[in-house]
């Protein structure tokens, strides 16, 4: 599903127009994985960044305003999905990239920070919702490609797939606490791949029609 929001500075700019966003969401970020979204303040942002208060003010208008413009960001700038020309290969790749996302000091702390943000801010869920949108959309053509392949049945949802995989190492970062180790995240890809290929992944509608 995607979400078409024109956030405030979500449009790519250039020149100095960029440097500005860049320094902005730098500081955003930081301060978000430091003191979470009740200590981000725009003067102190703009201070911060070296930009005027006008500016930020003018561009992002509020603290989920900045939020949402520093998870476009990070969107844009994550790695492209990996084609190893396997499901179970793709998705270890997939599960490994998430592990290291949240296990790493500062990205770890700013997705703690706008989760439980979102929780309580319907623009920064807005903003989450249309990261992960993003995130899904790139790696589905690891799942569609199985199924090309005979690897996985037709109508296997990619969504909930790439979700499977994720969803236990998010549990181990929010809820549990156990490590979010290299052994966790292969663990994460080898069950989402056997339920795919199982067919728990198929969509209910897929088969429906089907039956």
């Amino acid at each position: 599903m995607q979400h078409d929001i024109a956030w405030p500075g979500s449009v790519r700019p250039g020149g100095r127009t960029a440097r500005v966003r860049e320094a902005v969401l730098q500081v955003t970020g930081d301060l978000l994985a430091e003191r979470g979204l009740g200590g981000l303040d725009l003067t102190e942002v703009a201070v911060t960044a070296g930009v005027g208060k006008t500016t930020v003010y003018r561009r992002w208008r509020s603290p989920a305003g900045l939020v949402a413009d520093l998870l476009i960001d990070m969107a844009e700038q994550s790695l492209p999905r990996t084609d190893t020309g396997a499901l179970l290969d793709d998705l270890t790749a997939n599960a490994r990239l998430v592990a290291e996302t949240l296990t790493d000091p500062r990205q770890g702390n700013l997705f703690r920070a706008v989760i439980a943000a979102a929780t309580v801010d319907a623009d920064t869920a807005n903003a989450l919702h249309a990261f992960y949108d993003t995130r899904l959309d790139e790696w589905a053509p690891c799942v569609h490609d199985a199924v090309a392949r005979g690897e996985a049945p037709a109508g296997t949802d990619a969504r909930a797939v790439l979700s499977a995989v994720s969803a236990p190492l998010y549990y181990r970062l929010l809820a549990s606490g156990d490590p979010i180790d290299r052994e966790a995240a292969d663990r994460a890809a080898r069950a989402a791949t056997v339920a795919t290929m199982a067919g728990t992944f198929v969509d209910a509608a897929y088969a429906d029609q089907r039956s």
